[in-house]
């Protein structure tokens, strides 16, 4: 007799999701609440149409009340990007950092729509793309948060 795999067991697997739907989007924002980076790890290939960043994410999926906070790099890739508008984000000091607080989707009638990423301390990256498809891959073994804590929020 085999045993099935336990929830447990996915601990240290790195996560690859794909989003194309606002549902799935909800779930890879709250993956990503927290994840920090420098500007320079933003990237738009306008040719390409894909807009990318590489995160430090914390591991929301281990728990916020685990004994040991972790983080782990990870690339958000958006596709079919036809516009990257931007408030807030000095494009002129590439290792300013910033925290990424959501990602929402307000979908257009004809099946197009914008991805806002909210920042904190009011920043904000605006896509405009021809359809909604997101993937979120871990990309590093996670590390042990370098400040030991879980991200909070004051109310």
């Amino acid at each position: 007799m085999t045993n099935d795999a336990r929830f447990e067991d996915g601990a240290e697997a790195p996560l690859r999701l794909k989003a194309l739907d606002a549902d799935d989007l909800a779930v890879m924002s709250s993956l990503t609440q927290d994840a920090v980076f420098p500007a320079a790890q933003l990237r738009w290939d306008r040719k390409a149409r894909r807009f990318a960043m590489l995160l430090n994410r914390f591991r929301w999926e281990i728990g916020a009340k685990a004994v040991q906070k972790e983080r782990v790099q990870a690339v958000l890739a958006f596709e079919d990007v036809m516009r990257v508008q931007s408030q807030g984000v000095d494009k002129t000091d590439p290792e300013m950092v910033y925290s990424l607080l959501a990602i929402t989707y307000q979908p257009a009638d004809d099946g197009a729509g914008r991805i806002e990423l909210t920042l904190a301390g009011d920043g904000a990256i605006a896509l405009d793309v021809e359809a909604l498809e997101v993937v979120l891959r871990d990309v590093t073994r996670p590390y042990v948060a370098p400040s030991g804590k879980t991200p909070s929020h004051p109310d």
